[in-house]
């Protein structure tokens, strides 16, 4: 691996106080080595004789990860189309996929790859993708997906959901998913055990059944609200643990988690975090938004994916999670300069440059070189103010895109 200097790194170190309340990031200009993937010195004196990059004073920041995406099926880089209207709820869409699916598919690759790469610009070396597997489309869109993502494993790392979308029980997917689990899938998905499956018991306990045959994890789609959604959440809980998989299970997108409050919220975060369950949201603000920073607090880790990218089943997906965090920070008035810098977190994996005592947890040396510069003074400004991703790096190497000219994504 190529071993140079990255100048000029503007770094975080920590906070300003006045009358003991955080007012203000303190940073500083640094420069980096990079060596074999790593950044293996930090100095503030400017290094002589070897190659140099110059960051230009721009911010360093952890890379992103997207938890819950859909690369597989999207209208990004085709024509634009809106979405039809809604007559049967989630039922609308399934049926309108079994025509849409065998038309997607001819593109479905070109069209993944393009999504990574719009991943790419917006500084993510990390994607969680869901795809379909049903009898629709059977394992086509997975060959799709993994040869997809193949082409960037020098860039990014990733997941792939096996996704039974019309229903594990419901669609008869059992045996798909199992083989999907052989060609390629690294975790065993699910959706809606009432609603869709209409048998809690069984679906749950056959997701799981499959994961541990393949000693995978899991990460279930569950939409439905209230105490019908809460009561799957303890479902799942219970047979995470009865599978083994404590840490290796994901409740996604966790609608009825906006709908619990109080001392019902308590003992529900109690539940998931006896087994370390993790929730992924999209942030929605068409209904109640789970409480994202309580949860936090009650130590539910909490991350964030876009879900779709222009599709039919959304057209306003962005792909950029730095806006996304934006968003978050608004809808739960995170404006103060600590609150905004710990917004971070939920589109890194947890990483922050300083802790809850102004001390820097992020750059170290031996860290990985995977990082992004971003055109902001500090975390908070980066979030507030929405930054450019400027710069990309993966292990120490500088993303590219592999598009060619010929091959220019078109929304």
């Amino acid at each position: 691996m190529t071993t140079f200097w990255l100048t000029n790194v503007r770094l975080e170190k920590g906070f300003k106080y006045e009358n003991e309340r955080i007012t203000a990031t303190e940073t500083e200009i640094c420069h980096l080595k990079i060596e074999g993937g790593k950044i293996t010195e930090i100095t503030s004196e400017l290094p002589n004789l070897e190659k140099q990059v110059d960051a230009k004073q721009q911010l360093l920041l952890p890379s992103l990860r997207d938890m819950h995406i859909h690369i597989d099926k999207t209208y990004y880089g085709g024509p634009w189309k809106a979405c039809t209207p809604i007559t049967k709820g989630i039922f609308t869409r399934l049926e309108e996929e079994k025509v849409l699916l065998p038309k997607l598919l001819p593109t479905a690759q070109e069209r993944a790859e393009k999504m990574i790469e719009l991943y790419i610009r917006n500084g993510h070396t990390h994607i969680r993708t869901h795809c379909n597997v049903d009898p629709v489309i059977g394992l086509k869109n997975l060959e799709a997906t993994v040869n997809a993502l193949k082409k960037y494993e020098d860039v990014l790392t990733y997941e792939i959901v096996a996704f039974p979308q019309h229903g594990l029980l419901r669609s008869d997917s059992v045996q798909l998913i199992r083989d999907a689990m052989k060609n390629g899938a690294t975790l065993v998905g699910g959706v809606d055990p009432a609603t869709v499956d209409r048998n809690i018991e069984k679906s749950l306990a056959t997701i799981f059944e499959i994961a541990v045959e393949n000693d995978k994890g899991v990460d279930i789609h569950l939409h439905d609200p209230n105490t019908l959604g809460a009561f799957t959440f303890e479902r799942m809980a219970h047979y995470t643990e009865q599978a083994g998989l404590k840490g290796k299970a994901t409740i996604s997108h966790g609608i009825a988690l906006g709908d619990l409050s109080g001392e019902a919220l308590v003992e529900m975060a109690a539940i998931l975090r006896e087994q370390e369950l993790d929730v992924t949201t999209t942030v929605p603000v068409n209904r109640p938004t789970i409480p994202i920073p309580t949860l936090d607090n009650l130590g539910v880790p909490v991350s964030v994916g876009h879900d779709s990218i222009t599709d039919h089943w959304s057209p306003f997906g962005t792909g950029n999670t730095i806006q996304k965090l934006g968003t978050l920070a608004e809808r739960f008035r995170l404006s103060d300069e600590y609150s905004l810098s710990t917004v971070l977190k939920y589109g890194t994996g947890g990483i922050t440059p300083l802790n809850e005592k102004g001390e820097r947890v992020w750059p170290k040396v031996g860290d990985d070189a995977t990082m992004m510069l971003v055109n902001a003074s500090c975390s908070a400004e980066a979030i507030a103010r929405r930054a450019t991703v400027e710069a990309l790096f993966f292990k120490g190497k500088k993303v590219e895109s592999k598009l060619t000219e010929t091959n220019e994504v078109r929304v």
